[in-house]
Order: C-alpha cells, then sequence, then structure tokens
C-alpha cells in the first residue's frame, strides 16, 4: 500500500477542513485527485508530505504511520512533489541544470558537488521530459511549461516511490498543457514509474493511465473508484449540481455544461 488515509479528519483555525476521508493507493496505481477550489486538496496534499498531521484519523503513507516515528525527512525523500509554488523558492542565477540536480539532494538551491553519475542522470531526465534544449538557460527566464517540465525532472532525480503533480499546467496554453501531459504519460511508461497522484479541477487533463478517481468536495470524500465510472455524466451531475455531459474521445473526457433546453429534451 502506497497511501492509506482512514478516518481521516483535519481541523485548522478552528474550522474543519477534512472530514472522514478514506482512500487507499496501491503500488502500481495512478490516481487522480479531483476537486474544485477550497475542495481540501491542498490540506491532503499537506498530509501526504506531513507538513500537516491529521486531528482524527490514521495516515500511513509508504509504510511510514504517521506518529509512530518521526518521520517528515525521511518520508519527503520519497516523495516526489510538483507544484507551482516551488518556482518562486530557487534562486534567481539558478540555471535548469542546476534546479534539476539539487533533486539529487531535495534541496532549494545547489549546495554540493554532483558526482559524474548525478550529472548523467539529470542529462538522462532533461532529454526525456524535452529539457535538454534549455537546460543552461535561466531558470527564471523559462515559460511557464518550461519550468513544469524542469520540476518533474527535479521531482525524478531521487527516484521517488510516489510523484504527485499539484495542478501541474496551470496557467499553460492549449499546446504548453498538451506537452506536459504527454511528458507525463511518458513517465508512466517506465516499468521503473512511481505511483502518480494528478492533482486538478480539469476534467479534460485526465489521461488514460490515470485508472482511478477520488472526487473531493467541500473536505469530503464525495466519491472514488474506477475513472470512467466517476468521470460520467451523471456522476459529475451529482458533483457539480449542475447539468453536465461527459463525452470521452481517444480515451480523455470533455465535459460540457447541458443547457436548460437540453435537460428539459433528456
Amino acid at each position: 500500500m502506497v497511501v492509506q488515509l482512514e478516518n481521516v479528519s483535519l481541523i485548522r483555525d478552528g474550522k474543519w477542513i477534512l472530514q472522514d476521508i478514506n482512500w487507499q493507493i496501491e503500488k502500481g496505481e495512478h490516481w487522480v485527485l479531483f476537486g474544485l477550489n477550497g475542495s481540501g486538496k491542498t490540506a491532503i496534499l499537506n498530509l501526504l508530505n506531513a507538513y500537516y498531521f491529521p486531528t482524527k484519523g490514521k495516515i500511513t503513507v509508504l509504510e511510514l504511520e504517521f506518529g509512530k516515528t518521526y518521520l517528515a525527512e525521511k518520508l519527503r525523500k520519497q516523495i516526489g512533489f510538483v507544484s507551482s509554488s516551488l518556482q518562486e523558492k530557487f534562486h534567481p542565477d539558478d540555471n535548469a541544470f542546476e534546479v534539476v540536480l539539487s533533486g539529487e539532494y531535495a534541496s532549494i538551491g545547489l549546495y554540493e558537488t554532483p558526482t559524474d553519475e548525478v550529472r548523467k542522470k539529470a542529462i538522462r531526465l532533461l532529454e526525456e521530459l524535452g529539457c535538454i534544449d534549455y537546460a543552461n538557460r535561466n531558470y527564471n527566464t523559462l515559460s511557464q511549461g518550461e519550468k513544469q517540465r524542469v520540476l518533474i525532472a527535479r521531482a525524478l532525480m531521487a527516484n521517488p516511490s510516489l510523484l504527485i503533480l499539484d495542478e501541474p499546467t496551470n496557467g499553460l496554453d492549449f499546446i504548453a498543457r498538451e506537452q506536459l501531459l504527454e511528458s507525463v504519460e511518458r513517465i508512466t511508461q517506465n516499468l521503473k514509474a512511481p505511483t502518480i497522484i494528478y492533482v486538478t479541477h480539469h476534467v479534460e487533463e485526465i489521461l488514460p493511465v490515470f485508472s482511478k478517481t477520488l472526487l473531493l468536495k467541500k473536505g469530503q470524500v464525495f466519491a472514488a473508484g474506477e475513472t470512467k465510472s466517476m468521470i460520467d455524466s451523471e456522476k459529475l451531475t451529482q458533483y457539480f449540481n449542475v447539468p453536465v455531459k461527459v463525452q470521452w474521445e481517444n480515451e480523455r473526457p470533455l465535459l460540457s455544461k447541458l443547457s436548460v433546453k437540453d435537460t428539459v429534451n433528456s
């Protein structure tokens, strides 16, 4: 079991942010964590990374049970975390290659001298993720999509068992989004690929490799299971409380809101 949350609740500033969350992720599974803004997605990610601890319930991540040992440092070395919030933390003079190298040491900034082996690994990841052409460019000068691919390469440097992609396509245009999603799909094709949690509130980003989906709503699990059962017209109409239609094309879902006329005719 990679992730196991049992009846997990979280209170922050006197308010319940999460309530009675149950979620199990087995090795080899790739999940979508789907929720609207304010649904509690960030709170769950903070729990998985041991930045928060549950008010109630039991959490086990990568066989480390919260509360049994000091696990934060050990746990985070096994989790690759990609979020746009990281982009602001790098030194303005770091180039893309240096940012990727820093992932080997789980540091923001490169403070150690990488071995030849570490450098070769970073170059391979830059090539696999289509970043090698701008490896020597200043990270701050890259486009949003380029930055995100560099961050994914950085996250993979430590050979994580769990890779969390937190809304990685935010701010990307259609072409940049699809290029990034292609990179994510390539990662899953590796025999040693980590388990991936893909966090989003955009249905159209859900790739075929994400066979499981958890729908989070107002801090609670609305539903969880096979993606095609979760991402369908009836389920999402209930979830949004608005009539919607889901159409699958090329194993990808498309979401549209039904008009009053469509609702009456159906």
